[in-house]
């Protein structure tokens, strides 16, 4: 299966923007150190995060990021399809008429890999960075 760290860092980063922002913006200085993310690496993936308006920036010296709508109303496939993160565990095209690695057939397993990935992305379309904060804070 492959998911890169695009995915799972723009997700870590928008679930700590969510958790510590009080009505003010938050640095990416801060969650970079919060959550032990490059800065550079943030900088790349809040721009577009940005562009796809899951967050909005705040200029000024108390700048910073804010969430574009409440936590509960941005879905993690959202996030993932912003960062350009796609959840994938067949190494096909899904819908191609060639079959898998370049054969003229799909292999024997590809039906088993398919589903899961259906099941993989249906399970981040159902699930929200609210629901991810909520979590985390009633296990602390």
């Amino acid at each position: 299966m492959k998911l890169s760290s695009k995915g799972r860092y723009a997700v870590m980063a928008l679930a700590d923007l969510a958790r510590f922002n009080q009505d003010n913006p938050i640095s990416l200085r801060d969650i970079s150190l919060r959550q032990g993310i490059s800065l550079v690496y943030l900088e790349q993936l809040f721009l577009k995060l940005k562009n796809n308006n899951v967050v909005k920036s705040i200029r000024g010296q108390k700048g910073g990021y804010i969430l574009s709508r409440k936590a509960s109303d941005i879905k993690i496939s959202e996030i993932f399809f912003a960062v350009e993160e796609n959840v994938k565990t067949i190494g096909c095209e899904k819908h191609s008429k060639k079959g898998c690695n370049g054969r003229s057939a799909k292999c024997i397993s590809h039906n088993l890999w398919d589903e899961l990935e259906d099941y993989i992305n249906n399970f981040f379309q159902k699930k929200n960075l609210g629901d991810l904060i909520n979590k985390t804070e009633n296990r602390a």
